[in-house]
């Protein structure tokens, strides 16, 4: 297996249990979700990448951007299967996202990086937002 059984599009739909799939191996997939909503979230989405194994026509890896489309852009969910890492996919997948976004005029394209995976953002272009903190909004706890 190599990159080249490996193809890399945006899309407007994808099946929703492999999208599941790919959100379980990134960790993020909780038992409460609707698998019906990914439609929903696909369609939302300002772009949407899915890398698909040529063979088997299954998603491997995804990536998506939310955006207004008009000034900033947010790159988030980008995951690709363990025994597809080592490839260039998540590369692929965040170069045609970053394409689509600066194809709309889109220049200000940001994201939040596991920390173990900044060096691969770094290597893509990114940098770190020196003096801001991501924050997450938890609510009544």
């Amino acid at each position: 297996m190599n990159a080249d059984d490996i193809s890399v599009s945006l899309v407007r739909s994808w099946n929703a249990e492999e999208i599941v799939a790919l959100y379980r191996a990134g960790g993020w997939w909780k038992d409460e979700f609707d698998p019906a909503e990914i439609p929903g979230l696909i369609n939302g989405s300002f772009a949407f990448v899915v890398a698909s194994d040529k063979n088997t026509g299954h998603a491997v890896g995804m990536g998506r951007v939310i955006s207004d489309g008009v000034s900033d852009a947010y790159i988030q969910d980008l995951v690709v299967l363990p025994r597809y890492r080592r490839m260039d996919l998540g590369t692929a997948i965040v170069s045609l996202l970053i394409t689509r976004c600066k194809d709309a005029g889109i220049s200000w394209i940001a994201l939040v990086a596991e920390p173990d995976s900044e060096p691969f953002y770094l290597s893509l272009g990114f940098g770190r937002m020196e003096g801001h903190v991501p924050l997450i909004y938890r609510g009544d706890q």
